[in-house]
């Protein structure tokens, strides 16, 4: 196993024995739905920077896939909308992490009527060779892990959830992202790399690596503020800026032109006509709102019409539209 890979382990095993809540630093809300009572511990326990599965990704009774299981928050929370015998998989290579996790959700059964232990299925196994049959999942998710790897690794990561997911299968990540340069010091340091800090990617390299196992479809659902490294308690010369980017990997067929990436852009017809048709796909209604992937933007672009808005990314996108 690589260095960092084993003082990830160690960190992670140190948080599983006592709960370190300072760990990460989650800017998003945690669900709160009829009858889901959260023990206190899987608060303390959530290791992640964002947040990751929507419940409009949870409809038809899904098979939920999640990778680092921390405390238990999210496979608790993902068990809600199946309430099935190993509807939800989860999966961590630290021992004592899926121990603590096993203890935890039998608090939460404890706490919540509705919800059984065996809803979830605990595994052990690593996101690099997952134990885990092809095409079997609906959805796969992983928080604040895949940042932690290096390029190789992550690439292997990435093409075990492919693998996994049926097609149409949705991988859900939340991860933190820079477009500062992080000195090489500080990408080697293992423990920075472990506790999520020097391993960031910029987004478009994020983007590319995603796309570049197979997902035919990336949509940018969110980007917030996340840390600050600066000079005075790290190696640098300069602030980076870290923030989380949550995104929707879609195991779609490729297009031949690439994939469709939605950063939160959106086109508006302001012309004379009833409505513009571009002939691929796309109609634009006057004054009516239309998200559009980046591609579809580029080329409304080239157009060079004087009646038709275009938006920068807002880095926000949450369905709709088309490509």
């Amino acid at each position: 196993m690589s260095n960092y890979l084993e003082t990830t382990k160690n960190v992670y095993k140190e948080a599983a024995l006592k709960p370190d809540v300072g760990l990460c630093c989650t800017t998003t809300p945690v669900w709160v739905l009829p009858d889901l009572n959260m023990p206190k511990i899987m608060l303390e326990m959530n290791y992640g920077c964002g947040s990751t599965v929507n419940p409009r990704d949870l409809i038809n009774d899904p098979t939920i896939l999640y990778v680092g299981v921390g405390g238990g928050m999210e496979v608790f929370q993902f068990a809600y909308f199946n309430r099935r015998k190993g509807g939800v998989i989860g999966i961590d290579v630290v021992d004592e992490m899926l121990e603590a996790c096993r203890n935890n959700l039998n608090e939460a059964e404890n706490l919540n009527s509705w919800f059984q232990s065996d809803f979830v299925d605990l595994k052990k196994g690593s996101a690099l060779d997952l134990p885990i049959e092809d095409s079997t999942v609906d959805v796969a998710a992983q928080n604040c892990l895949f940042n932690i790897f290096e390029k190789e690794d992550l690439i292997l990561a990435l093409k075990e959830m492919y693998r996994v997911l049926k097609p149409r299968g949705r991988l859900i990540l939340s991860d933190p992202v820079t477009e500062d340069e992080i000195p090489e010091e500080l990408k080697k340091d293992e423990r920075l790399r472990a506790l999520c800090l020097s391993g960031s990617l910029s987004l478009k390299e994020y983007i590319d690596l995603i796309a570049s196992v197979g997902f035919g479809t990336i949509e940018i659902r969110a980007k917030r503020p996340y840390r600050i490294l600066d000079p005075k308690n790290y190696n640098t010369d300069r602030l980076i800026y870290l923030e989380s980017v949550e995104v929707c990997a879609i195991k779609d067929p490729m297009p031949k032109d690439g994939p469709c990436v939605f950063t939160g852009k959106t086109a508006i017809y302001y012309g004379d006509q009833e409505y513009f048709d571009d002939k691929k796909g796309h109609v634009l209604i006057p004054n009516q709102p239309l998200a559009i992937c980046d591609k579809t933007a580029g080329d409304l672009k080239k157009l060079g019409r004087g009646d038709i808005f275009i938006s920068n990314s807002t880095y926000f996108y949450d369905g709709g539209g088309c490509c």
